[in-house]
């Protein structure tokens, strides 16, 4: 579908673009192998399945490492355990100027592990074969469910591609009194950051009521 979002133009975003997005019961390790299967099949169409961008290059034609979001900083930020700083801004922030990376007066604990894993991280993604990361921190997941067995981390996963995410997906979230409640801490931020509080999507939350099974979506961009 064509899609347009104000605001977001930048080297890797236009107001007006094309995205694939599906839904499918089960796990999103399924939805994964999804985006897999459907890359590997148009580079195998085009007749090529190596890409390069940015100095980095792919092969689409290899299966996707899977990289949970706390390897990937132990990895490629200098060994940062982000999970033992869960939500304690200064700890992050100590870390944060141990690796060299710009922690600025407010920032709260997703600014910093955001800013970290863009600046440092998610260039190194998708080298060589496409990356999947996955099981972000809950505060970074707020429309996906939990991991069962480790709420710490939620069911979302990205596709990286030469250091480009190109696909966002996670386990729908279904219960709505949770999602009332994240709903209702985020319109909380927004009027403390903003000065501004906007309506709950009331109509999300009563088609959630009725049931929907346990599901994953994926949308892929171009």
């Amino acid at each position: 579908s064509d899609l347009f979002r104000n605001g977001e133009r930048a080297a890797t975003h236009h107001p007006e673009f094309t995205m694939l997005e599906w839904y499918r019961e089960g796990a999103y390790a399924g939805a994964m192998d999804d985006a897999a299967a459907l890359m590997s099949a148009l580079a195998a169409e085009a007749g090529r399945t190596r890409v390069a961008w940015h100095g980095s290059e792919c092969d689409l034609g290899v299966v996707p490492e899977r990289l949970t979001v706390a390897n990937a900083f132990a990895r490629h930020a200098d060994g940062v355990d982000l999970l033992a700083t869960a939500g304690d801004v200064a700890a992050l922030a100590r870390e944060a100027e141990r690796i060299g990376a710009r922690a600025a007066e407010g920032d709260r604990w997703d600014d910093l592990a955001l800013r970290i894993l863009a600046e440092q991280i998610e260039p190194r993604l998708g080298a060589g074969r496409p990356t999947f990361l996955v099981e972000y921190p809950a505060e970074m997941a707020a429309l996906a469910r939990l991991k069962p067995g480790d709420p710490r981390v939620a069911e979302r996963a990205e596709l990286y591609i030469c250091g480009l995410e190109i696909a966002n997906g996670f386990g729908e979230l279904t219960d709505v009194a949770e999602q009332r409640r994240r709903f209702e801490a985020d319109m909380a931020l927004k009027e403390r950051l903003y000065g501004e509080r906007y309506p709950l999507d009331e109509d999300f939350l009563a088609a959630l009521a009725h049931g929907i099974p346990d599901c994953t979506g994926m949308a892929l961009g171009f």
